[in-house]
């Protein structure tokens, strides 16, 4: 009204300083439990005097976010302090929001990795068109089909893949991904923004050699200022910044893991709380679907640890495959032949999973996290399978059967590989100790992983029947078990 001041309030006049909190904003983070992240003004003035620089959004954005998602302060603010304005989609219905309003010109999106690819989905199908000129990636990692795939959509869109927690103000660190990229490759996150660091520490608080697995720790301006009423968590994830050489600072451990990439680029590896140990081996389940994503037919992947019946833990990866022609490899025991032979010319024996799972689409919860409770057991042909034969003969018939049970799979082919139906070498110590009981035969550890198919162990194993010396008992067994007749006793 005319009684009411047209200039700017005095922050100084009203007592306010950069310290002061800007919001609280609760997140569950990867632990479900909610907590209060309290962000100051230093912070998001940071982050948004950034963002208008460096997105320049000089016409409309969509607010595609609840207001309660931290990606809001970009899309509802930064065109706002440009001057420009925003559009706020209905809740529930974002997609259909977006897609309303691609088709007039826009100048930024700020939106998650499903919803992007469910749009770009939605458009392709109907031969939409899109005006977008920025489109701001973030809250989850961003897979390489979904960039591909709105390549073809607007190629001329700038698409950006920013990463960052709450507790870092809406984003940390950004990668603009060029035209030219390489759906074959991982999508980095990127290069700190103005006023941050990154630092990618061990267990010790020390930095790691450049391309090894770290844990992130953000430094600088962006830091939150801790947990509301949380001073217990706020001291354990909020720490002195050894680094910075500035009286006060402090750095945030966000629980990611990540790595250097040769061009200096941050490569996004998961969750340190992901971590599984697996027969003495601590695996990061995120580093070996950031390899598997390198495989031309890989389109989006996760790996998990399942426990089987006798209490092994196995891993199981879980990939979405690109559109294909239908060949054999794109399928099944085919599929799981390719991935396989890709990991294990990357990766160690220990970190290649036992199992290939193929889904039309990872499950997600509603807050767009991997739905691990949803993902299936695996069957039969999820695992790297030769044509199958049948068993021949009463030493493979009984080797089948041991192999089945250890491996708790329903079918062993003599042409199957111990190792690439998930064997590993304690399995493998199971398996010799299960022959000896039955056939009375001890046969070196060695010659399991030069002889891994059913076929050849079976051979091997009847070698050593007809040249062993057995006593009364050993040969009353063998007559048992039907095998004493084969070789003639």
């Amino acid at each position: 009204g005319a009684d009411q001041s047209a200039d700017d309030p005095d922050p100084h006049a009203l007592g306010l300083t950069a310290r002061h909190l800007a919001y609280v904003i609760y997140t569950s983070g990867s632990t479900g439990t909610p907590k209060g992240v309290m962000v100051e003004h230093r912070g998001m003035t940071n982050y948004l005097s950034w963002a208008r620089e460096s997105y320049a959004p000089t016409s409309s954005s969509v607010v595609s976010s609840s207001l309660a998602f931290d990606a809001t302060v970009n899309s509802l603010f930064a065109p706002l302090v440009a001057g420009g304005h925003a559009l706020l989609t209905k809740e529930g219905d974002e997609v259909e929001g977006i897609r309303s309003r691609v088709g007039i010109p826009c100048g930024l999106v700020n939106v998650t990795p499903i919803l992007l690819d469910v749009l770009g989905q939605q458009l392709q199908s109907a031969g939409d068109a899109s005006q977008v000129e920025v489109l701001v990636i973030g809250g989850e990692a961003l897979s390489s089909s979904t960039v591909e795939l709105w390549r073809h959509i607007q190629p001329a869109a700038r698409m950006v893949n920013e990463y960052g927690p709450t507790e870092a103000v809406v984003g940390c660190a950004f990668h603009d991904i060029p035209a030219d990229f390489s759906a074959s490759t991982n999508v980095p996150i990127g290069r700190p923004i103005a006023n941050t660091r990154i630092y990618l520490l061990d267990g010790h608080g020390q930095p790691v050699p450049f391309g090894a697995v770290g844990e992130l720790y953000i430094g600088g301006a962006g830091v939150a200022r801790g947990y509301l009423n949380r001073p217990d968590l706020t001291a354990e994830r909020f720490l002195a910044d050894p680094f910075s050489g500035k009286a006060g600072a402090r750095m945030y451990r966000s629980g990611d893991l990540a790595r250097y990439l040769p061009d200096g680029n941050l490569e996004f590896l998961g969750r340190n709380d992901d971590q599984v140990k697996i027969r003495g081996f601590r695996i990061e389940p995120g580093e070996i679907a950031a390899r598997l994503l390198e495989h031309e037919l890989v389109g989006d992947a996760a790996v998990v640890a399942h426990a089987d019946a006798a209490g092994d833990k196995r891993l199981v990866a879980y990939v979405v495959v690109k559109m294909t022609d239908g060949s054999a490899e794109a399928d099944g025991a085919g599929l799981a032949a390719s991935l396989r032979a890709h990991l294990g010319g990357l990766l160690p024996d220990y970190m290649v999973p036992s199992a290939f799972v193929r889904l039309e689409a990872l499950p997600l919860t509603v807050n767009g996290k991997l739905d691990r409770k949803a993902l299936p057991v695996p069957d039969d042909d999820a695992y790297a399978r030769r044509a199958y034969e049948a068993p021949q003969g009463e030493i493979e018939t009984l080797l089948a059967g041991i192999w089945a049970e250890l491996l708790g799979v329903e079918r062993v082919g003599r042409h199957d590989n111990f190792f690439e139906l998930g064997g590993h070498s304690l399995l493998a110590v199971r398996l010799l100790v299960r022959l000896t009981e039955a056939l009375a035969v001890e046969l070196p550890l060695a010659i399991l992983f030069a002889k891994p198919t059913l076929a050849e162990l079976a051979r091997e194993s009847s070698i050593s029947l007809i040249t062993q010396e057995f006593d009364s008992h050993q040969l009353q067994k063998l007559l048992s078990s039907g095998v004493g007749a084969w070789i003639g006793t």
